[in-house]
């Protein structure tokens, strides 16, 4: 038994030894080594400039895509984002433009989830709205050790520990600009003909058809519709029957009810302002139902008009 004991006492002192020998790198390092191994393998070593904010200690790399127009950017701004993401190793990609949108201020960022790299590079780099920006962040400027979200890495569900993330971003100056434009690509995708729609000053665009000889709609009336409600990549949302005062309904379906009449079909192409606006469209659960500033695609049968007499 002595023997034995004596055997794996020596056994661990050399184990000991040869650890206290090993060097490991810290988390800038091992940062560091990732970043320059991903700027590397993905040509980037020409495109990325490392931020020097600060006496260079970040360890974040940018590319100016756009520099943008609109106004400096500071944290007490309150920022529509457009962004895509993907993890190092590749087992997270998330470049769903139509989904990927935040609202919110952007001293609010690490509060509201989001990385503490992504607000800095973003108020020391890209600078003013309208601009556009790739950014590669250390992990320990991102999720650290623990990573985000739930479910399994392998499944592209969450953000798995100590990974760096490449970023791009787009921070919209012109809401009802990028609205239009993303309204018009949604079009040319889907082959819908935006010269059959009636297109408002206010930038809704909508198309009405069906028999005009039932009740019109006034601003009075109590209606019932059946509808339909699509995000941009054409994914329904939503499909039920409601009735409501006219002063109830969202600003795009009652700016598009006073050109009708009970029984017609309308279909809207509907940017931010009239929708929902720019706040993200939760569940009872938390759950994400229309993203932060989406245009939305809403077709919709008037079933029932009753409209009362104004005082």
């Amino acid at each position: 038994m002595k023997r034995i004991l004596f055997t794996f006492l020596a056994g661990a002192a050399i184990l000991t030894s040869c650890n206290k020998d090993k060097v490991y790198p810290d988390i800038k390092q091992y940062d560091s080594e990732q970043i320059q191994n991903y700027i590397n393998a993905n040509g980037l070593k020409n495109a990325m400039q490392r931020d020097t904010t600060g006496g260079d200690t970040s360890g974040i790399y940018y590319q100016i895509i756009d520099q943008g127009h609109g106004k400096n950017i500071e944290y007490s701004d309150r920022l529509n984002m457009v962004y895509t993401i993907r993890t190092f190793d590749g087992k997270y990609v998330a470049t769903d433009t139509i989904l990927n949108h935040y609202s919110g201020y952007l001293g609010q960022f690490a509060s509201l989830g989001l990385p503490k790299g992504l607000q800095s590079a973003i108020y020391n780099n890209l600078k003013n709205k309208g601009g556009s920006m790739r950014v590669l962040i250390p992990s320990r400027l991102a999720y650290g050790v623990n990573g985000t979200g739930s479910g399994s890495v392998e499944n592209n569900s969450r953000i798995a520990g100590n990974q760096c993330l490449d970023y791009w971003v787009r921070i919209i100056d012109n809401q009802r600009g990028y609205d239009s434009v993303a309204i018009q690509n949604f079009a040319t995708r889907n082959s819908i003909n935006l010269s059959e729609y009636t297109r408002d000053i206010s930038g809704l665009y909508y198309k009405i058809s069906g028999l005009d000889t039932g009740d019109v709609v006034t601003k009075s009336a109590y209606v019932s519709l059946s509808y339909s409600l699509y995000n941009l990549n054409n994914a329904l949302i939503q499909q039920s029957s409601y009735s409501d005062t006219y002063d109830a309904l969202i600003k795009a379906v009652q700016e598009s009810l006073l050109s009708t009449r009970n029984g017609q079909q309308v279909s809207l192409l509907i940017p931010t302002h009239l929708g929902y606006g720019d706040p993200a469209q939760l569940s009872n659960t938390g759950v994400v139902i229309i993203p932060a500033f989406s245009c939305l695609k809403y077709d919709y049968t008037i079933t029932a008009v009753t409209n009362y007499a104004q005082e």
